[in-house]
């Protein structure tokens, strides 16, 4: 049967794949948008809610008003631009990304996908073509930071987390209104599942696996669940001259044995799940005393949330070992700070399948180790994500690139999907 769909959608795309996106203007947009957000010292810094952030907002709200646009911002400050269809009673396609970065990070992460978004909407109305479905290009607010447009739109934003402080130096609730918001409505934003046809996100990899493959598409399976916890060990803080080898409770001495349990943990299973301890505290922290406790961080990732918490009962179980053979007690304690697994919609993953493979390029299966606004969308829409090649597999990074060819290739791959979605 998927072969049979297969084929009907490679037919049905052979002649819309005659219509192509300009990499030139892509390259040149994105390039644009890099200029906003440099801080005194040269650094990309173009966090949400920052100066740098409004500048580029303004900038690209300009481009969807020459795209034809009905352009707003809504009450989470998300970036909305609306083309209207053939069809006003059909639900829209919405698609896009973000244009925030994380402090000193890249100029394609997010824009990538934001600049693909525009250009078809660029590409549509060159071609004089409309749609029978309504089109919404969505550029989500505060990506990097918290997720808040994304969050906003499927229903999950939490009054408490407003008075967080993002890396602009501004709380949430102080950065939605300077970027045009108005927090005390935010949930007003939300959208009911079946309130769109479909969301679909273009998107560098943030990952080497494209690149080293030479693989020029990816088509997202789903987006990785997390699941982060504090590790605490505590031994007993004694004189490091005087305590013998053999006389230790040395708590950073069995952190660095957990360190390697976890890591033999994960790779216990079949699978592509991760496990990574990324922050470590000893204490006291000095020289001549044998640090008497420790405080570090746990962070599991996978596609299944029941896989994630298999790995975690594997840790545990090598941590009470540790525990009892080196003498300290080990604690984990569940920051409840998740994101849930979020699978991507089989048939879309399919359109975007065929959608490369009308136009030439190679693809491959994958998932995302990273976090999108998609994960949210996937709550209320059926959603699709397509990545392209990230060179040197760099992300968050001042040296992250793509080739303007790779993201030509994801922007046409984008537009023709959605013009096969539309048939709909």
């Amino acid at each position: 049967m998927k072969l049979i769909f297969f084929s009907f959608l490679l037919i049905a795309l052979q002649t819309s794949s005659q219509i192509k996106v300009n990499e030139q203007r892509i390259e040149k947009h994105i390039m644009e948008m890099a200029k906003f957000g440099k801080d005194s010292i040269g650094r990309n810094y173009r966090v949400a809610y920052s100066v740098g952030d409004r500048q580029g907002r303004a900038y690209y709200m300009e481009l969807m008003k020459s795209a034809g646009l009905e352009v707003t911002v809504d009450f989470a400050g998300n970036i909305v631009g609306k083309r209207k269809g053939k069809d006003l009673s059909k639900k829209p396609i919405a698609f896009g990304s973000h244009l925030d970065m994380v402090p000193d990070g890249g100029n394609y992460d997010g824009v990538v996908g934001s600049m693909g978004a525009l250009e078809v909407m660029d590409v549509l109305k060159e071609n004089n073509i409309i749609t029978e479905h309504p089109l919404e290009l969505i550029i989500f607010s505060n990506e990097e930071g918290a997720m808040i447009g994304s969050t906003s739109i499927a229903g999950q934003t939490k009054s408490e987390g407003m008075k967080n402080v993002s890396n602009s130096g501004l709380t949430i609730t102080e950065g939605v209104k300077a970027i045009g918001g108005d927090p005390d409505r935010i949930k007003d934003v939300s959208k009911m599942p079946g309130d769109y046809l479909a969301y679909l996100e273009l998107h560098i990899e943030q990952g080497g696996i494209l690149d080293e493959e030479k693989i020029q598409i990816g088509v997202v399976e789903g987006i990785v669940g997390i699941e982060d916890w504090e590790i605490t060990v505590e031994g007993f803080a004694n004189h490091a001259g005087t305590t013998p080898m053999n006389n230790r409770q040395d708590a950073l001495l069995a952190t660095s044995k957990l360190v390697i349990a976890v890591n033999e943990s994960v790779n216990s299973f079949q699978g592509k799940q991760v496990g990574t301890v990324g922050k470590i505290t000893a204490f006291p922290g000095a020289f001549n005393v044998i640090p008497g406790k420790v405080i570090a961080s746990l962070e599991i990732r996978d596609l299944s949330h029941d896989k994630i918490m298999m790995v975690f009962a594997e840790i545990e179980k090598r941590a009470a070992e540790i525990s009892k053979a080196s003498n300290v007690k080990i604690s984990f304690r569940n920051l409840n700070i998740t994101a849930k697994p979020a699978l991507m919609d089989k048939n879309i993953q399919s359109v975007i399948e065929a959608s490369a493979k009308s136009l030439g390029y190679s693809y491959k299966t994958m998932q995302s180790g990273a976090g999108h606004d998609a994960q949210e969308m996937a709550q209320i829409a059926p959603s699709g994500m397509i990545f392209i090649p990230s060179v040197g597999g760099i992300s968050h990074s001042p040296k992250e690139f793509s080739h303007p060819a790779d993201m030509a290739r994801g922007a046409n791959v984008l537009l023709q999907t959605i013009l096969t979605l539309d048939k709909k």
